[in-house]
């Protein structure tokens, strides 16, 4: 596996330390694989992040949105002692995904159903950002007084 390092970007640009560490985050979480997970657009505004949580109960799982940065915990409870597996291939290990939302996205909804954990996302921006048509007026020309001659 490769890795990439970033350092030569901190020391050539300046203000952009931001997007060096968000690079530096999304290659560190690829890496990481665990749990898998799809990111769909499904509208011009709207996305759906789905994440493969078999075995995971709602009370396990933890969804916080904080400055932009959308945080998806698994917790397992430890119930192994009754069990005696001869195989065991299904990973019921903590975890944590974290997803950086762009500005004005915000989560609506997050379902769990069949194995997979759903987390509805919207673009909502304020009116003040939207684009707006701009009317034109017309300046109505001053009346020509009697004796001069229109230009």
């Amino acid at each position: 596996m490769r890795t990439i390092d970033f350092s030569p970007l901190y020391r050539s640009v300046v203000g952009f330390d931001r997007l060096a560490s968000l690079l530096e985050t999304a290659s560190a979480d690829a890496a990481a694989g665990y749990p898998p997970y799809n990111i769909e657009r499904t509208d011009e505004n709207a996305y759906r992040v789905e994440i493969a949580v078999a075995g995971f109960r709602p009370e396990e799982l933890n969804i916080e949105v904080k400055e932009n940065l959308l945080t998806v915990q698994g917790r397992k409870t430890a119930n192994d002692d009754q069990r005696r597996f001869l195989h065991r291939g299904l990973a019921e290990r903590n975890f944590e995904r974290r997803f950086q939302l762009a500005d004005y996205v915000v989560v609506t909804e997050a379902k769990l159903a069949d194995g997979l954990l759903s987390i509805s996302l919207k673009r909502e921006l304020p009116e003040a950002l939207k684009p707006r048509r701009i009317e034109i007026s017309t300046v109505a020309q001053p009346e020509l007084i009697e004796g001069e001659k229109a230009a």
